[in-house]
């Protein structure tokens, strides 16, 4: 399989997406080429070995099918189509499409996967393959390496655990900067027993988040029409029902109270309750019935210290266990940390960050909610617990916290900012 656009040279050469862009702007006119430099970028970079592709004719007629079997390549020599990858072509022929194909060059259509079972029966005769499972050794993950990562004292991991198992959701509630994601992900890969990321998925929630990006909806195509498209929530339950070991799945939430619930759940709010599990209900966009499987597990994350949230969704709360993370300092993980950097610098900020998140607790205008993580003083990902970044840590994280806090107390902030600065001067 090849592309065009001969005037662009080795697109390994190129490192975003707006690289190709301005290279296709020859005439200087600043014309998005969306699609041309979206085709250019995703067969570069985007299609991957084994993936399987349909060649069309226009926009009525299928005329092969293949899997990809090389990376891309730049063929210079050739008098066209230079931008090149290998394809074991499994069938070849001439099929009616199903309606109107998109009109692009290249198209990427894993997500519709109603549209690709479509393809498939009619070009093979059978339904979508299944994808070919590797067989690898995952790491094994339990309770004490949570432990040993996420500052939690082993009686509250064992609280959080049944209340996962029991509830079947639970939402993690707490201040910025006390792991809340990195616990999650944690907390899931020790009840697994391994770290397997195919069973762990992260969305993110926010104001415009709606049902149709959640679950199903329909979306536009190229060719003016609409598509109804699964969304992840689905494809993710469908995964685990499919599972024959029944393994555990998790579902993971980030920003959960910031969107609408009702908008987004829609009829799930019933079948997402434990004991609702495996009861079906008619979807509101699909003419099938569908149950959230017993396997699944929810897990959301939730910052106490955003003032522009309003009260939770009293049905969420009744359908979620409530986890409330505090910061770790005293914690065995984080107490070991400090002995391994040896800091006296450090030893001392967190001592007065200690002081700090108790001035926090007991001001009635913020409250614990607001404290101040153990994440912002946990070891760097570069390993070195120096003095310049500590200095760092005060100056372009915490004092800016404090003057938000304190805007209408400047000089509580002032007060608390002179201690921060002089425990690491």
């Amino acid at each position: 399989m090849g592309l065009g656009w001969d005037g662009i040279e080795d697109l390994a050469t190129f490192a975003s997406r707006e690289a190709v862009r301005q290279a296709l702007d020859v005439d200087g006119t600043g014309g998005s080429h969306r699609n041309a430099s979206l085709a250019l970028w995703q067969f570069q970079n985007e299609i991957t070995v084994g993936d399987v592709v349909y060649a069309k004719r226009g926009r009525r007629e299928i005329v092969g099918r293949g899997v990809v079997t090389s990376e891309a390549r730049y063929e210079p020599e050739r008098e066209s189509f230079r931008h090149m990858r290998s394809v074991d072509w499994t069938h070849t022929g001439s099929w009616e499409h199903p309606g109107d194909a998109a009109i692009k060059t290249l198209t990427d259509i894993t997500n519709y996967r109603d549209y690709v079972e479509q393809l498939e029966t009619l070009v093979t005769g059978e339904a979508e393959p299944e994808p070919p499972v590797l067989v690898t050794e995952l790491p094994a993950y339990d309770k004490e390496a949570f432990l040993s990562e996420v500052y939690l004292t082993e009686e509250r991991y064992d609280r959080l655990s049944a209340l996962l198992t029991r509830k079947k959701n639970a939402i993690l509630a707490g201040p910025p900067g006390v792991g809340k994601t990195f616990a999650a992900k944690r907390l899931a890969y020790s009840i697994m027993g391994a770290k397997d990321p195919s069973r762990v998925q992260t969305v993110q929630f926010h104001q415009s988040y709606s049902y149709e990006d959640f679950m199903m909806g329909y979306r536009p195509t190229e060719s003016g029409g609409f598509v109804l498209a699964e969304g992840p929530f689905y494809r993710f339950c469908e995964a685990a029902r499919e599972d024959d070991n029944d393994r555990p799945y998790f579902f993971i939430i980030d920003e959960i109270n910031r969107g609408n619930i009702s908008k987004i759940f829609g009829e799930l709010l019933m079948l997402i309750e434990a004991d609702k599990r495996g009861h079906d209900l008619r979807l509101l966009y699909k003419n099938e019935t569908f149950s959230v499987p017993p396997n699944v597990h929810i897990i959301g994350m939730m910052n106490t210290a955003d003032r522009s949230l309003a009260v939770l969704d009293y049905a969420l709360r009744r359908r979620f266990g409530f986890f409330q993370i505090s910061p770790g300092f005293d914690s065995a993980g984080f107490l070991r940390w400090q002995q391994e950097a040896g800091s006296p610098s450090l030893d001392a900020l967190v001592a007065v960050v200690v002081g700090l998140n108790e001035a926090i607790a007991e001001d009635p205008a913020l409250g614990p909610g607001f404290a101040i993580g153990h994440s912002y003083l946990s070891k760097p990902l570069n390993g070195d617990a120096d003095d310049a970044w500590l200095h760092s840590v005060v100056e372009d994280e915490l004092v800016p916290l404090l003057e938000e806090y304190w805007f209408d107390e400047p000089a509580k902030a002032k007060e608390w900012t002179s201690k921060l600065r002089a425990a690491v001067a």
